[in-house]
């Protein structure tokens, strides 16, 4: 299947959009989010992930194997979904959070040293206290894990404050 770009469409709401350096902290302190590829039968698959923001693409561990991978294999486009700050406001019937949205393709990362720079990087920051810990199980688990590599084509972001 031909690999294709995502569109880029303008945000409806452009009051509540957030700058690019707000998308990237968002990226940066955000715990996971839902990478959504397309099924080779043309539906949708969602799939929520740890990752990291690193060296301006966002990186994913997950197992060699998948719906996932078979998803990015035969069609590489994806679209990756944060959100953080979330404060329910009941009163006003609305919710105050901020989300990005990352449009672009995902490749499995085969470069041995990128790949350790990733998965090191989503320990670090999901379990900064356990380095040493973090170190041995990667050590151990390397050869068994894929991580994949979302290109960002674009992003946008936006958020509802109060």
């Amino acid at each position: 299947m031909k690999r294709r770009r995502p569109m880029k469409k303008d945000m409806r709401r452009n009051e509540k959009a957030i700058s690019r350096d707000e998308c990237v902290q968002v990226l940066d302190t955000a715990e996971y989010g839902v990478l959504s590829t397309v099924s080779t039968d043309g539906t949708p698959y969602g799939t929520p992930l740890n990752f990291v923001y690193c060296d301006g693409a966002v990186y994913f561990h997950c197992a060699p194997e998948g719906h996932k991978i078979e998803n990015i294999q035969h069609n590489s486009n994806a679209c990756f979904n944060v959100v953080d700050s979330v404060v329910l406001m009941p009163e006003k019937f609305n919710t105050q959070y901020r989300s990005v949205t990352v449009f672009g393709t995902v490749a499995i990362v085969e470069d041995k040293k990128e790949k350790m720079t990733a998965i090191t990087s989503i320990a670090a920051k999901l379990s900064p206290a356990f380095a040493e810990e973090a170190a041995a199980y990667i050590k151990s688990a390397f050869d068994d894990i894929h991580i994949l590599k979302l290109t960002i084509d674009h992003m946008t972001g936006k958020a509802t404050r109060e």
